[in-house]
C-alpha cells in the first residue's frame, strides 16, 4: 500500500514552522511525525502539501493510496486501523478525518459515499505551535518505547551519576562522562554519536538526537528534545529544537520551539511566564492577531534560519518568523515577521540575497548544501510574509 501524509486543516495554525516544511516533518518527542508513521506502518511515506513545497517534498501517487492526516500522531491501535483500510473507507475522530482510502486520479472525495470508521481511543494531535512543547512529554515517552523495544542500551559509563538507569537508553557512539542523569521523572534517550559534556545535569523526559551536543555544565529540565546536529547550553526547560539549531551558551530557553538552522546568541533569555501570571497570547497567522493559548507558560516560537545576537531578551509568547535576524538592547516586539533585521529600536527588511549568503555559510559548516529548492521555498516565504513587514 502507498501512504501519503497530508497537511490537513492545521497548516496555518502551525506557522512559522510550516512555512518551510510539511506538517509531517515537525519534530515532537524524539522523531518527526513522518518518522513515527513510517516506523508504525513499516513503509516510507510521501507528502501532499503546499505547491511551493512539493519540489522538495514530492508526492508519489500509486493506483491505491491511503491518505493520512499528518497532525495525528500514530499509535498501535490507530496504525493498525490505517493498515486495514479498504476501498471507500475513512477513519474519523469526531468531525476530523484521520485517514482515508483513495485511488489514483480520483477527482474528488465525497465522504458521504464512504464507510466511516470512528476512532474513539486516545490520540495525540498537533493543532497549534505550542502543542509541540506542551505535548512533547507524552510524545517523547511513546517514542522512547517505540525506538527501544527489544533492543539493548550501550552501558552507562561508571563516571555518570544516575537515577533510574532502567529508563535510560544510549545509542552507539554516544559520549558522556561525569554528568548527572535523572530518569525517575521520565525516560532519557541519548542518540547515536551524540555528546553530553562534563558537569551537565539532565532530568527526563529528555531526548538528545543523533550527533547533537549538550555543552559543559548545562541544566536541562524535561520534557526537552534536542534534534539532530543541534547544540544546547545554559538552562533549557520543556523545549524542542527541530535540528541543526544552536543554543550553545548560558541563558534560559523555556517552553519554546526552535526550527532548523536557528542560532541563539550568548546570554540570551526568553520569558515563559507573564509578570501578572495571566494566560499567554501568541501571534496567529490565521487571524493576524494575538490568540489565546490557554497556557500560563509559553516562551519563544522561532522559524527556520532565524538568529539573535548576544544578550537578546524575548518577551513571553514571542513568535519569530523565518530568516529573521534580531539584535540590540531591549525587548523586540513579540511578533517578528520573517526576513526582519533589527530589534527593539526597529526593523528593516533582511533581503534574500544577504539571507541566502548566510544560509549557505551556516549550512556548509554542517556539510549540508543550500539548494535551489531551499532558495525557492525561502523566496516564496519572503513574498508571502511581505505584508507583515514595514518595507
Amino acid at each position: 500500500m502507498n501512504y501519503i501524509l497530508f497537511d490537513g486543516t492545521v497548516r496555518n495554525a502551525l506557522l512559522p514552522f510550516t512555512f518551510t516544511r510539511p506538517v509531517a516533518d515537525i519534530r515532537v518527542g524524539i522523531l518527526t511525525i513522518r518518522e513515527k508513521w513510517e516506523k508504525y506502518l513499516g513503509y516510507t511515506t510521501t507528502t501532499l502539501t503546499e505547491e511551493y513545497l512539493m519540489e522538495k517534498f514530492p508526492m508519489v501517487e500509486m493506483e491505491e493510496n491511503v491518505m493520512i492526516n499528518a497532525s495525528f500522531l500514530p499509535n498501535e491501535i490507530l496504525s493498525e486501523m490505517v493498515r486495514s483500510l479498504e476501498a471507500n473507507q475513512a477513519i474519523f475522530s469526531n468531525d476530523e478525518v484521520i485517514a482515508f482510502y483513495s485511488k489514483e486520479n480520483q477527482e474528488e472525495v465525497d465522504f458521504d459515499t464512504y464507510e466511516i470508521i470512528e476512532y474513539t481511543e486516545e490520540c495525540i494531535r498537533i493543532e497549534h505551535t505550542w502543542d509541540i512543547f506542551q505535548k512533547n512529554d507524552i510524545a517523547l515517552r511513546e517514542d522512547f518505547e517505540l525506538i527501544t523495544e527489544g533492543r539493548f542500551s550501550q552501558p552507562i559509563p561508571k563516571s555518570v551519576n544516575v537515577i533510574s538507569p532502567e529508563n535510560i537508553f544510549i545509542e552507539e557512539g554516544a559520549k558522556l562522562e561525569f554528568v548527572t542523569l535523572n530518569a525517575s521523572t521520565g525516560p532519557i534517550y541519548i542518540g547515536k554519536n551524540s555528546e553530553i559534556m562534563e558537569g551537565s545535569v539532565i532530568r527526563g523526559p529528555f531526548a538528545l538526537c543523533e550527533e547533537a551536543q549538550v555543552k559543559l555544565a548545562t541544566k536541562v529540565y524535561g520534557a526537552t528534545t534536542v534534534g539532530p546536529h543541534s547544540r544546547v547550553g545554559g538552562e533549557v526547560n520543556n523545549s524542542v529544537l527541530f535540528g541543526y539549531s544552536n543554543k550553545g551558551h548560558d541563558g534560559f530557553l523555556g517552553n519554546s520551539v526552535l526550527g532548523e538552522w536557528c542560532n541563539i546568541g550568548a546570554d540570551s533569555n526568553n520569558s515563559n511566564l507573564k509578570n501578572n501570571y495571566e494566560e499567554v497570547k501568541l501571534w496567529s497567522y490565521e487571524t493576524e492577531g494575538f490568540a489565546k493559548t490557554g497556557l500560563q507558560f509559553c516562551g519563544l516560537m522561532m522559524g527556520d534560519h532565524s538568529k539573535c545576537g548576544i544578550n537578546t531578551m524575548f518577551n513571553t509568547g514571542t513568535v519569530v518568523g523565518v530568516s529573521a535576524n534580531i539584535f540590540g538592547s531591549g525587548f523586540p516586539r513579540n511578533f517578528v515577521p520573517s526576513f526582519s533585521w533589527g530589534g527593539a529600536s526597529g526593523f528593516t527588511t533582511y533581503i534574500t540575497k544577504k539571507a541566502f549568503e548566510t544560509a549557505k555559510i551556516v549550512m556548509s559548516r554542517r556539510h549540508v548544501e543550500f539548494t535551489e529548492q531551499d532558495a525557492a521555498i525561502l523566496e516564496h516565504v519572503f513574498e508571502e510574509t511581505k505584508k507583515w513587514r514595514k518595507e
